[in-house]
């Protein structure tokens, strides 16, 4: 199967450099859903790129009768990003420019729908695809009203240019996935949204967070809200509605390296949801949805970060995957002054049970920096 390569246009340098997004699109035999996969929002975060690659290689070696539906696939989708360094490490996890966090600048039509009550109450006893189609239909009219706007002589910030390019890629996808990895060094696991548990199950990933509070803006987050947004409403009018719309964030391993086995666990996980879902239709030994790992849930707002309490240098700390107990040391942290004292060594313990899924890389800390992430 051959995809249709398109490169759009993203940014005119000051140097007269164009950068550009590439998109491979998969197009099967047969009408059906469309999948939206993404890589390196955030410059860092590089693994993505490999797990995308091997889709693409596997993608090539299927016939489209394979394929139901579409599959589109964008990596490396924030150039600026990808390409911003600090001496040798890669950063690109903000837009310099304007301070903003890549993945918090994305439009969120739940926030403009003030008459979205009234929308269920008119829908009410429509059938869900036909409720699905019209939905869409509002969300992409108002989208089409914010481009022409933003195209105007005035022009637009940067980061809202990026944003409305690459929101329009997915907008009316019915899966998407959005490939990360930890900031620093992080386990394997996913973000995902209420009532999806059972899909979930089948990335064959050990853990998940449950998104139950939100940063505000984040791909994932604006591409499903208003979805969500919607079955509450009609909830509250007395149907239970549940669209086959899915978002989730993938973080595979640490941030500036694409490790094997990160790479292995994604491209396999996303392999097996989607024969799952219906859009492979593939006989392949490494794919069986009826089996699927028994996975670790854990809501966001219940994750604990742990900030440094003073500067100095990190030691003796626990490692990813650990099990914790309340009350047991995370790490030590060996605390230099300038008032004629001696150096100290401060213990910090656990508040709670957990196990560690995120831990800084860096071992030398000001006061109030990341240090280890408990789930």
């Amino acid at each position: 199967m051959i995809p249709v390569i398109s490169t759009i246009p993203l940014r005119h340098m000051a140097s007269g450099d164009r950068l550009s997004l590439q998109v491979y699109k998969f197009v099967g035999a047969y009408p059906g859903k469309k999948v939206y996969i993404q890589s390196n929002l955030h410059g860092a975060e590089i693994v993505g790129n490999a797990v995308i690659h091997q889709l693409i290689e596997f993608l090539l070696s299927l016939n489209d009768t394979d394929l139901t539906g579409e599959i589109w696939l964008v990596p490396v989708c924030n150039p600026m990003g990808v390409n911003e360094r600090s001496h040798i490490f890669s950063s690109g996890r903000y837009c310099v420019y304007e301070a903003k966090d890549w993945n918090r600048i994305f439009w969120d039509y739940e926030k403009e729908a003030h008459d979205l009550f009234a929308f269920a109450k008119s829908q009410i006893n429509f059938a869900t695809e036909v409720i699905r189609k019209n939905y869409l239909n509002a969300i992409q009219e108002k989208f089409a009203k914010i481009i022409n706007k933003i195209d105007s002589s005035s022009g637009a910030p940067y980061t809202e240019l990026f944003r409305y390019k690459l929101h329009s890629l997915s907008l009316d996808a019915d899966y998407l996935i959005d490939l990360h990895s930890s900031t620093h060094q992080g386990l394997n696991y996913l973000y995902y949204f209420r009532n999806r548990e059972d899909s979930a199950k089948h990335f064959l990933l050990n853990y998940g967070i449950l998104l139950d509070v939100y940063d505000g803006d984040a791909f994932d987050e604006a591409f499903i809200k208003p979805w969500l947004a919607l079955e509450n409403c009609f909830k509250q009018l007395g149907r239970e509605i549940k669209f086959d719309v899915e978002a989730w964030t993938l973080e595979l391993g640490t941030g500036m390296q694409m490790i094997p086995d990160s790479v292995i666990k994604g491209v396999q996980g996303i392999k097996n949801y989607l024969v799952y879902k219906g859009i492979l239709q593939i006989c392949d030994p490494t794919v069986d949805t009826t089996a699927f790992l028994e996975m670790i849930f854990r809501a966001r707002s219940k994750v604990v970060k742990y900030y440094a309490p003073c500067g100095g240098m990190i030691q003796s700390r626990v490692e990813l995957g650990t099990l914790v107990e309340a009350g047991e040391r995370l790490y030590q942290i060996l605390s230099f002054n300038k008032e004629g004292k001696l150096p100290t060594v401060i213990d910090i313990l656990a508040e709670k049970d957990g196990f560690v899924y995120d831990i800084s890389t860096n071992q030398s800390v000001n006061e109030g920096e990341f240090v280890i992430g408990i789930m």
